[in-house]
């Protein structure tokens, strides 16, 4: 990414108790189109949580605001793709530990 590249997203999930909007500002990663975010508290993680309840999110990044997928990988089943996702958090930030969560845009919202 470069310099003028957001370094975090803006992550609105759906509360899964109250169904109001929660916004976290995350780190992401990049590659092919979907976005990756780690969840240094795995699945305890309240946004974690959320998404497992509603898998739908809205996602802000720079100037541009998107409806996305969201699904916490699974290290078995996603395990390529799981460390992928670290590595590339490793290169960018020095840190990749965490659960992979992947984000992928909504087709009618990709610019």
């Amino acid at each position: 990414m470069g310099v003028d590249r957001p370094q975090y997203l803006y992550l609105t999930t759906t509360g899964r108790k109250t169904g109001l909007p929660r916004e976290i500002e995350i780190w992401f990663v990049e590659a092919g189109g979907v976005l990756y975010v780690l969840a240094e508290g795995f699945h305890d993680a309240q946004w974690v949580k959320n998404i497992v309840r509603h898998p739908h999110v809205r996602v802000r990044l720079g100037d541009r605001e998107f409806g996305a997928a969201a699904r916490p990988l699974d290290p078995t089943r996603d395990g390529e793709e799981w460390e992928a996702a670290r590595r590339l958090a490793r290169e960018k930030y020095g840190w990749g530990e965490g659960l992979p969560v992947r984000i992928t845009p909504d087709r009618d919202e990709v610019a």
